[in-house]
């Protein structure tokens, strides 16, 4: 089977691309060419997807069975992919978020559950419409918040940051906000085990950890995972709507309640996630901060110093 995959070299990607290759599926990359590829020898097609009419140039003369796309964030970046391989591809599996969905007083969330049209993901649902109302042999899958080694977000890393350095850790709220983390290798396997599952085609799927937990507990979880007593944190509730952050961001999460059910995906793809949140967060530590030595990197604290401060001052 031949599988484009869109990205590849990055977080998701990586994971991804190695997992297909060690099944044996024919893999090809499409990026910009600006990182390695994580298997020696893999096919890459160089190109900025955002070059919609260079990307279908590109596209036009190659069949692939199978899509992922991992980093389409609006209609604009997919439907000219979807246009260079119309009627060729068996299965588009989509790199959606669980962030479409529109806020409701009913947690966990749910695939059926309405989306929001005016969400900062809402290239992400609008494209998921698109392939739907062309009747397209699509997958769609919707994770909270990932993590993992090669996380590029600042989600795991915040906390680190501040633990390994012994500060204050200012959380807004009361710290009983309720998230959730999922592993990015348990979302390449529920991203594979997708394909050709008939299951699948036209479905949509929450992926993510098995738990859910307060920010505070997110806290403690990480200080876990870095070998500290949780029991020592200096937790910093706050009001953040006492301060005028600008577009600068204090936290890296969404300061509501947050989480979603996997529970189709455990169903209808035979998939269970293998880590819980202390492990990730302890593969994170291990084999992402502690590896790449960020513990010794010079971190911005200004916004920490600006909560504290008031704090202080009482």
């Amino acid at each position: 089977m031949r599988i484009l995959v869109m990205g590849g070299t990055r977080f998701i990607g990586v994971y991804l691309t190695k997992l297909l290759v060690e099944q044996g599926y024919q893999v090809t990359l499409c990026n910009r060419g600006n990182h390695r590829p994580p298997v020696e020898g893999v096919r890459e097609i160089h190109c900025d997807r955002r070059d919609g009419e260079r990307l279908k140039e590109l596209l036009s003369g190659e069949t692939f069975d199978l899509i992922f796309d991992n980093n389409g964030r609006e209609l604009s970046d997919t439907q000219p992919l979807v246009e260079a391989q119309w009627g060729k591809f068996e299965q588009f599996i989509y790199m959606s978020s669980a962030g479409v969905y529109q806020a409701s007083d009913e947690l966990p969330l749910l695939e059926s559950d309405p989306t929001d049209p005016k969400s900062r993901h809402a290239g992400k649902q609008e494209t998921e419409a698109y392939l739907d109302h062309h009747d397209l042999p699509f997958t769609s899958i919707r994770p909270t918040y990932i993590y993992g080694p090669l996380n590029y977000n600042p989600l795991e890393t915040w906390f680190f940051d501040r633990i390994v350095r012994d500060r204050p850790i200012p959380i807004p709220g009361n710290g009983l906000h309720i998230t959730q983390f999922g592993h990015v290798a348990d979302l390449a396997k529920a991203m594979v085990a997708t394909i050709r599952n008939p299951k699948a085609i036209g479905a949509i799927y929450n992926v993510s950890g098995d738990r859910y937990v307060t920010f505070d507990g997110l806290a403690r979880a990480c200080a876990i995972a870095a070998g500290k007593n949780p029991d020592d944190l200096d937790l910093v509730h706050y009001d953040p709507k006492k301060f005028d952050f600008g577009k600068r961001k204090p936290f890296p999460l969404r300061t509501q309640h947050f989480f979603a059910s996997n529970q189709k995906a455990k169903d209808e793809l035979n998939w269970q996630p293998e880590f819980d949140l202390i492990s990730g967060l302890k593969d994170s530590f291990e084999n992402d901060y502690l590896k790449l030595e960020k513990d010794r990197d010079r971190v911005d604290f200004s916004l920490d110093n600006e909560i504290l401060d008031r704090r202080d001052r009482r």
